[in-house]
């Protein structure tokens, strides 16, 4: 396939696999519930760097959860009872690709929670391939042990959605009428489409998926000729099928909708597709890219929100620099959602109803840290005690001197400058660059996002990863002895992207 998101896929694996388990753990979520009358505010995005990408978002039991694609053997869900907590809360890894023949690349986590042959459980489907991406994705799914999100989950198969085990992702579940449908993305010729097929449990489709609609209008075409990620939401009786269209790789990634008008959801003329996108950039907000959403219910059932990733900048596409940000969805006179504009980062927004509020706690600025690797037990080191710019980054062992310890200081949207005590000059990607393998150093402070970092907990850890390329940092091929050096690198899962932040 040559089509623009592949293209993208492959270019960004590289860079965007190893993200997935880097940064330790002493960030805490500290909940403090507010009056009953207080409104909670928050700022988006409410998943950062490595896994914001594709996202599921849903609210059940007291919590949010939320998962996102990983780009490698690992599905991870983070839970907060506060949309203001999700950042800081812990990715769990709930499931670790072995039990798909073709993996491991994983897109595109989607929960539902589903009545089935053993009673009511959570559904977990996803999109998973070889890890050189990404002919090879198809749809699987897992179902839960219970009624947890958290899992633990059972490997139940991939679904055979496409005549002979043809290319399948982003798959969703809907119910209309009281009968489940399997919602996915395909080909027919140069045309990424959409289909569904009628399922007869959770894990199994009964027939092969049917298109029911295809890139037709000049807003699904920038950069290739894409309908993707679809995602139903159902007011007031009807049932509206939201859509990704036009490649990730550009800006101009957005959303459109179809509307079911017929009786018969098996077939393409009983959806009406809107004439124009019901969602797309914001140039005057800094947003670029919007797309592959999900839609959840805010914790007292009275509002409906969205969750979509996004971009910064009109150059970064379809890699791990995508955010997760959440939005209020109101209706049309209608009954059709309306999604407005999607706000700017600094943007103080309210919390989703019944919201809790909370606080969380990081790194706080001027507190000394060590940064050790999970994987060498190592420090992050600034190399020989340098002060100047460009000084290289490594790991050593401890040796307790200020050359290996550093201060977090909040910049804007939860992202972090790191500095080296020794020096005052910062954690830095060299010459801003975007690929795996890219050096760190230190430099002066330039105010750019090649100087933030965010920190997502997980396993224990933390990966922390670069904001103007999503890359997380690495211990070049899981080095052990003093000297080597600390790179960029996609999320691999691994724990030699896994720092312990202690003070």
């Amino acid at each position: 396939m040559s089509v623009p998101r592949f293209a993208i896929r492959r270019r960004v694996r590289a860079a965007a696999v190893v993200l997935l388990m880097a940064v330790a753990a002493v960030t805490a979520v500290t909940l403090r519930p507010p009056p009953s009358d207080a409104a909670v505010a928050f700022t988006n995005p409410v998943a950062a760097a490595p896994y914001g990408a594709d996202p599921w978002m849903g609210y059940d039991n007291g919590y949010y959860y939320l998962a996102a694609t990983t780009w490698n053997s690992q599905l991870v869900i983070k839970k907060a009872k506060s949309v203001a907590a999700l950042p800081g809360a812990t990715a769990s890894v709930v499931y670790t690709g072995t039990g798909a023949t073709n993996c491991c690349n994983m897109w595109a986590p989607s929960l539902h929670k589903l009545s089935g042959p053993n009673g009511t459980r959570w559904y977990l489907y996803y999109s998973a391939g070889t890890a050189a991406c990404c002919d090879g994705q198809r749809s699987f799914v897992l179902e839960s042990a219970g009624t947890d999100p958290m899992g633990p989950y059972t490997y139940r198969g991939q679904l055979n959605v496409q005549a002979g085990n043809g290319w399948a992702i982003d798959g969703s579940v809907a119910t209309i009428g009281g009968k489940n449908y399997f919602l996915y993305s395909s080909w027919v010729g140069d045309l990424q489409s959409l289909f569904i097929a009628p399922m007869s449990n959770p894990w199994t489709v009964s027939a092969y998926g049917t298109r029911i609609s295809y890139p037709s209008y000049d807003w699904e075409k920038a950069g290739g000729n894409i309908e993707e990620g679809p995602y139903v939401i159902q007011h007031n009786g009807a049932t509206y099928l939201t859509f990704s269209a036009s490649s990730c790789n550009t800006p101009d990634y957005k959303l459109g909708m179809l509307t079911l008008t017929g009786g018969n959801p098996l077939a393409a003329s009983s959806w009406t597709k809107k004439s124009t996108p019901i969602f797309g950039r914001s140039d005057a907000n800094g947003v670029y890219g919007p797309g592959h959403h999900s839609f959840f219910t805010s914790p007292d059932g009275s509002e409906t929100w969205m969750a979509y990733h996004a971009n910064e900048t009109t150059a970064q596409g379809c890699g791990a620099t995508r955010t997760t940000r959440i939005k209020k969805v109101t209706w049309n006179a209608d009954g059709s959602p309306d999604l407005g504009t999607p706000d700017r980062l600094s943007a103080a927004l309210t919390a989703p109803a019944g919201d809790p509020g909370g606080t969380v706690s990081f790194p706080a600025g001027g507190t000394r840290y060590r940064l050790v690797n999970q994987a060498s037990g190592k420090v992050l080191e600034a190399r020989d005690c340098g002060t100047a710019n460009g000084t290289a980054i490594q790991q050593w062992s401890s040796l307790g001197n200020a050359c290996q310890q550093w201060t977090f200081t909040r910049t804007s949207s939860g992202y972090y400058r790191i500095t080296n005590v020794n020096s005052g000059t910062v954690l830095d990607s060299v010459n801003c660059g975007a690929t795996n393998g890219t050096a760190v150093n230190l430099w002066a402070p330039l105010g750019n996002a090649c100087q933030e970092w965010s920190l997502t907990p997980i396993d224990g850890g933390h990966l922390i990863a670069n904001r103007g390329n999503g890359l997380v940092l690495d211990v070049t091929d899981c080095g052990t002895a003093d000297g080597v050096a600390v790179r960029q690198w996609s999320s691999l899962g691994n724990a030699c992207q896994r720092w312990n932040i202690t003070a």
